[in-house]
């Protein structure tokens, strides 16, 4: 799903895959919440209305049920495998 960066309130990118239905928004403190059974309609007023956070708030939060997981950067990713993955072997060679 090609996520579209976005700064208004607390969102921070938006996303939408017309195929399964399935809004997903990612929040300032690293938070994603998928959101299915969502029209296209709600996701062009969203993508398109000047005021993002308000219409999420009014329209999307308060009536989709939503599950929510943790969005990290690449760049975190790596050092935690980088911290928790043991060295390789060619290493000591």
């Amino acid at each position: 799903m090609d996520m579209k960066k976005i700064n208004s309130g607390k969102l921070r990118a938006i996303g939408y895959d017309p195929k399964e239905r399935r809004l997903r928004v990612e929040l300032e403190d690293g938070t994603a919440i998928d959101y299915s059974a969502v029209g296209a309609e709600v996701w062009r007023t969203l993508s398109s209305t000047g005021s993002a956070w308000s219409y999420y708030r009014d329209n999307i939060e308060e009536e989709f049920t939503g599950r929510r997981s943790s969005v990290r950067p690449k760049a975190n990713q790596d050092a935690l495998k980088d911290l928790f993955n043991p060295p390789s072997d060619s290493a000591e060679n």
